[in-house]
């Protein structure tokens, strides 16, 4: 069963790592998928996407511009006339000790990690409310609730995530919409590739399940979060870490 079968999805972030791992996961599952990203492999991994017969199409977008999110999600609705589905995936990290934080490293993981949010939910809002229906789900992680040495500041915008979900569910909810988000735990991707091959083993010994969490795994828990069966669940972070905590 295509569990999204006839709806649009916006997915920030959405060209490599996780973002990119909900984009296939929802395409698959029949969803009309637009892709926001900064980054130009956008482009490349939505035409591989496009030719294996998925409906996904990528628009380079700064999550951190108010205006540009404004267009981009008039563009979406123009073209597809509806929103359906709104996934909060973009972010940054710029890991330092506190000591040694520069002001821009704190300021550039809040503007794209917590404003970047803030700026696409409100640019995609008002047509869900028109549709009186809506998923949004926004990427936490669970060192906003842990905490990890040299992240201050992505851990402030992972709690903080946790927190506007919570409000934002409370307001929503009379238009049929809900608000969730996603912690991830250790998830394979580029940046865990480039780690020596001893820190990795390490994590893993630390999860529960024993294994290193995947890009579709995220895809999943998203796709639950983001489909009709899940109409009463609202204001919750799915922790997907394969019981780490």
């Amino acid at each position: 069963m295509k569990r999204l079968e006839g709806q649009v999805a916006i997915i920030t972030g959405g060209a490599r790592g996780i973002g990119l791992g909900i984009c296939e996961v929802f395409c698959k599952h029949g969803a009309t998928v637009v892709s926001w990203d900064l980054l130009d492999d956008g482009h490349e991994t939505a035409a591989e996407l496009a030719a294996k017969g998925h409906n996904i199409s990528f628009r380079k977008t700064d999550i951190t511009n108010r205006d540009d999110v404004k267009i981009a999600a008039q563009a979406a609705f123009d073209q597809h006339g509806r929103i359906d589905i709104l996934i909060n995936n973009a972010g940054i990290i710029r890991d330092r000790s506190f000591m040694k934080m520069e002001d821009d490293e704190w300021d550039s993981v809040l503007n794209v990690n917590l404003t970047g949010t803030y700026n696409a939910t409100k640019a995609v809002l008002p047509f869900m409310r028109n549709a009186n229906y809506g998923r949004i789900v926004s990427a936490s992680s669970i060192n906003g609730t842990l905490g990890a040495f040299g992240q201050t500041n992505y851990a402030a915008t992972k709690a903080g995530i946790m927190g506007f979900t919570k409000a934002l569910a409370k307001e929503v909810g009379k238009y049929g919409i809900t608000a969730n988000a996603v912690a991830p735990g250790f998830i394979r991707t580029a940046m865990t590739d480039s780690m020596p091959e001893e820190v990795i083993k390490a994590g893993i010994s630390q999860i529960p399940v024993r294994r290193i969490g995947t890009v579709e795994d995220m895809g999943y828990a998203y796709l639950f979060l983001a489909s009709k069966e899940a109409g009463f669940v609202s204001g919750h972070t799915l922790h997907a870490n394969g019981g780490s905590f």
